[in-house]
Parts: C-alpha cells; structure tokens; sequence
C-alpha cells in the first residue's frame, strides 16, 4: 500500500495556488482485455479506488461548504476515476468494498479525510490548497503503479486518470492564484509540476 499523503494539515492550510475548474475529462472506460492483474496490482487497485474516493469526498464536503466551480466539477470526474478503477476490478472478479461518504477502511486515508474537513473550513483559499495537493499525490502514486505494472490495459487507465488529475491540478491551481496565493507542490518535484502548469489542459481519454 502506498500512501505518500503524509502531510500535515499546518502544510496543507500553508499550501498556495489557484484554478479556475471546469468539468475533467477523464472517462476512463478502456479497461477491457486485462492481462491477469497480480497480488501487486489487485493491491494498487483498490488502494488507488480509495484515494480517488478520498477525492470524490472531499470534494463533495469542500462544494456543500463553498459552492465553488471547481469542487462541483471536478467531484463528478472523481466519480468517474472511481468508475473506471471499478470496471477493472469486476472484470478480473476482484472484491472490493466502497464505504460510505467520509469512511475509509485505509485508516491513513480516514485521517487525511478528517483533517481535510477541519483544515478546509478555515477559507476557500485552504480548501483549494487541499484540492491541488490531493491532485498533486494522484499524480506522483499513479506514476509509481504506472512504473510498477507491465499491464497494458491497467497502465493506460491510470495514464488517463493521471491525464484527469492534471487537468485537475491546473484547475486548483488557477482559483488559487486568482486569489492571490500559491501552490507549492509537496509530492510532485518542481520541476514536474511546472512542466504541467506550463503546458495546456488536455484532454483525456
């Protein structure tokens, strides 16, 4: 299980950059014809179907909260990265459980969730700073399985939904700055994140 998402919330609420979001394109139905997914990958799946409900989650809470463009869009691509992690799953006959809206049976991730909802109620400008981060480590833990599996129907999935989490990332990024912060990138390296900000959104599979 990989989780990077050791970061504390006096990060996140420290955390500066802006978005201005629309809808993510990231319906990723192109998990058919899987090679056989290993123990390895079967772990990687349903950790990766957690932390894209992370996402989803939090991004319903941040919208309930601020009515911001940016969480009401971008809650419902979450859905859909979830989406497409499921049809893997069901077409490999692997089990998996979703637990209700803020649970988690990853416990580290209950933690970030509950201190998400904390840190995300001091300012519009901290709930966008929770966006771009949970964006930003997708980005990195989908690479690791990217780099991880020689499946090459699960690793074009999770291109696309790193695809959708960098249009994301943008997204978050540009509301931050057009409040007048910034983001600071704590998974991806600088020069990583500034080669997606400087680059156009995208449009995903």
């Amino acid at each position: 299980m990989k989780t990077r998402f050791i970061l504390a919330s006096a990060m996140i609420i420290a955390l500066f950059t802006s978005s201005c979001s629309n809808n993510d394109d990231t319906h990723t139905n192109n998990a058919t014809n899987l090679q056989s997914i290993t123990e390895e990958e079967k772990a990687g799946l349903l950790f990766m179907l957690e932390e894209e409900k992370l996402a989803r989650d939090t991004y319903i809470y941040m919208n309930n909260l601020w009515g911001l463009n940016q969480f009401n869009n971008i809650k419902n691509s979450e859905q859909s990265h979830m989406d497409a992690i499921i049809t893997i799953l069901e077409q490999n006959n692997i089990e998996y459980t979703i637990l209700p809206e803020g649970e988690f049976s990853n416990q580290n991730l209950q933690n970030f969730y509950n201190q998400f909802i904390i840190d995300g109620q001091v300012s519009s400008e901290s709930a966008l700073q929770i966006g771009a981060t949970i964006e930003d480590l997708d980005i990195v833990d989908l690479e690791d399985y990217i780099n991880e599996s020689s499946n090459e129907s699960l690793i074009l999935t999770y291109e696309n939904l790193q695809c959708g989490s960098r249009n994301h990332l943008r997204s978050f990024v540009s509301a931050i700055e057009n409040l007048g912060f910034t983001y600071l990138p704590q998974f991806l390296t600088l020069e990583e994140y500034e080669a997606i900000l400087n680059s156009n959104r995208e449009q995903c599979n």
